[in-house]
């Protein structure tokens, strides 16, 4: 027991919530920055390539870099009983979210988008509940549903409240990232969370590499300054840095704890999407920043 714990605690992953609680959270939360920027970077490189060279492009990058960390530090294979959990978070997080939400991107504004974050939290939440046997407790759940209600009306109202086709890519997208959010989160504590994201985005170079080359030649490139920043961005920051902090937290503070720290993050993009996009907020803003901000203090401090 002795020698398990310790070799846990050499990759890197805070078992024990206590002494690592403060870090998981501090982890967690810059995975949350990370992502909040993903929607405003997302609809920069939206100005320079096609959605799905965006996402193809995107993929293969941030899988050169985890690529390569990977070789320099001479990291073993997995073992193969880890190789289904790496293939659910390659397809949930690594290729569906992305691509899912750059395509509601093309008819939707990034607040509009956002609502799909505000409910990310709580399918989280469920998806760990199903998954790994986690139990919050009745407080817990409340105030997910607070919080994800207060967002959701929040973000939708944001939009003038109108329901678009891009929804449906936005709850299939809601979906398939909470159960990659669960998976990873799951593999997050018997190996380091940069390992997690790093093996599942080189699981997706066979895909990645193909599907850029044909998406390249069938749309049009035209490269600006705001198009590649976008495209580093979403490959570099979000694709693999955020992740590889926030599974880190999630390992450190449990999967239903840390989702719920994003219940901050649709505020953040729709603070970014007045500072990079030029849109416009409206009062209720800090209003539902205050409220959210209770949800999650009350989260944060419930025994699961």
């Amino acid at each position: 027991m002795r020698t398990q714990s310790s070799a846990i605690t050499s990759s890197g992953i805070a078992v024990s919530s206590r002494p690592g609680s403060s870090i998981g959270t501090l982890q967690a939360a810059l995975g949350v920055a990370a992502f909040s920027l993903t929607f405003p970077a997302t609809a920069w490189g939206l100005e320079s390539f096609g959605p799905w060279s965006l996402v193809a492009v995107r993929s293969v990058l941030a899988a050169l870099v985890a690529g390569g960390c990977l070789l320099a530090l001479r990291v073993p294979l997995p073992a193969r009983r880890h190789w289904a959990g790496l293939a659910v978070v390659a397809a949930g997080v690594v290729l569906g979210f992305p691509l899912l939400t750059t395509l509601a991107l093309q008819t939707s504004t990034t607040a509009h988008a956002a609502v799909v974050v505000g409910l990310l939290p709580l399918t989280t939440a469920v998806f760990s509940a199903l998954r790994v046997g986690a139990r919050p407790s009745r407080t817990f759940w409340s105030a997910a549903l607070v919080g994800a209600a207060t967002v959701a009306v929040f973000t939708v109202q944001q939009s003038g409240g109108a329901l678009t086709s891009a929804d449906l890519y936005l709850f299939a997208a809601l979906v398939v990232c909470a159960a990659g959010y669960t998976e990873g989160g799951r593999l997050a504590r018997v190996m380091p969370g940069w390992q997690v994201i790093g093996w599942a985005l080189v699981l997706c170079l066979p895909i990645g590499v193909p599907a850029a080359a044909m998406a390249l030649s069938y749309e049009p490139v035209d490269l600006t300054w705001h198009g590649v920043t976008g495209l580093v961005w979403v490959a570099a920051g979000s694709q693999f840095l955020g992740l590889v902090v926030w599974y880190r937290g999630m390992a450190a503070i449990g999967i239903p704890k840390a989702s719920q720290l994003q219940l901050a993050q649709p505020l953040l993009t729709l603070v970014w999407s007045v500072l990079l996009l030029g849109e416009h907020l409206t009062v209720a803003a800090p209003l539902t920043a205050a409220a959210v901000l209770v949800c999650i203090a009350v989260t944060q401090r419930t025994r699961g």
